[in-house]
């Protein structure tokens, strides 16, 4: 976690992450969210340790694990600095479940001098609705159309409102996308992807500056997103824009075995 940074507003932030992912597929035990939506993002389909409860970590995994052999997904536990108990990662560890998937929480933590947002000549933002906004990042990602579905789903009934938009060129097609997430005065970036053929041209800088113009109008003063460790390109992006790293995350999967 960086020090840089007021720990109840990463709190706070990690917070708003876990509203703006909930899925239609989940359930409390003992104070684990567990989550288990047949969709792409993990974080929609792991166990949240937000509160220790009070039942052993083994008792409560071995209800977790009939829950994910149930529904035929994999058992994640996502690893936050606020996990609960503490020491779970240590725990898990020594369980045999591999680390995975190390990530990012980066913030920037006023917009009031934001940069402006300048299209490229021949591009255009278009607003589109939580299912047309599924398919069109599913496609640009290659996902299944199950995946497509589960996200489209997950969009429809989150307690978050989500605003979403789609970059086209002067032939229409799509090039680019990305959605936000406001809660109170906080904004979180999602699903921020650019076409492989048209990386390197900047549009994914301007696609997050549009994006938080928008939050911003609508009231937002701090924005967070999520990205992965090795994503450096990405990471570059978000840094020139103002985004820092705030603190990291990562999630315990099943052992290699």
């Amino acid at each position: 976690m960086n020090p840089a940074f007021d720990r109840t507003l990463l709190s706070r932030i990690e917070d708003a992450g876990i509203n703006a992912s909930a899925p239609p597929q989940q359930r409390w035990v003992d104070g684990w969210l567990v989550r288990f939506s047949p969709g792409k993002a993990k974080r929609a389909r792991c166990i949240q340790a937000v509160a220790p409860g009070l039942m052993p970590v083994d008792a409560k995994l071995a209800i977790c694990e009939r829950v994910y052999r149930d529904v035929g997904l994999p058992m994640f536990v996502r690893i936050t600095p606020f996990s609960q108990p503490s020491g779970l990662d240590e725990a898990l560890a020594q369980r045999g479940m591999q680390r995975i998937d190390d990530t990012r929480v980066m913030v920037r933590p006023s917009l009031v001098d934001l940069p402006s947002a300048v299209l490229p000549a021949g591009y255009r933002l278009e607003r589109v609705g939580h299912a047309g906004f599924a398919q069109a990042v599913g496609a640009l990602r290659g996902s299944p159309l199950e995946q497509r579905e589960a996200q489209a789903e997950r969009l429809e009934h989150s307690p978050v409102p989500f605003d979403a938009v789609v970059m086209r060129n002067e032939h229409g097609e799509i090039t680019a996308c990305g959605q936000f997430a406001i809660e109170a005065e906080l904004v979180g970036l999602y699903d921020v992807f650019t076409a492989e053929s048209e990386r390197g041209r900047g549009l994914a800088r301007q696609l997050c500056l549009s994006l938080l113009e928008g939050a911003r109008a609508a009231g937002a003063t701090t924005a967070y997103l999520q990205v992965e460790g090795d994503n450096l390109p990405a990471r570059r992006i978000y840094h020139r824009i103002g985004f820092a790293d705030a603190y990291a995350y990562h999630y315990r999967g099943p052992s290699a075995a």
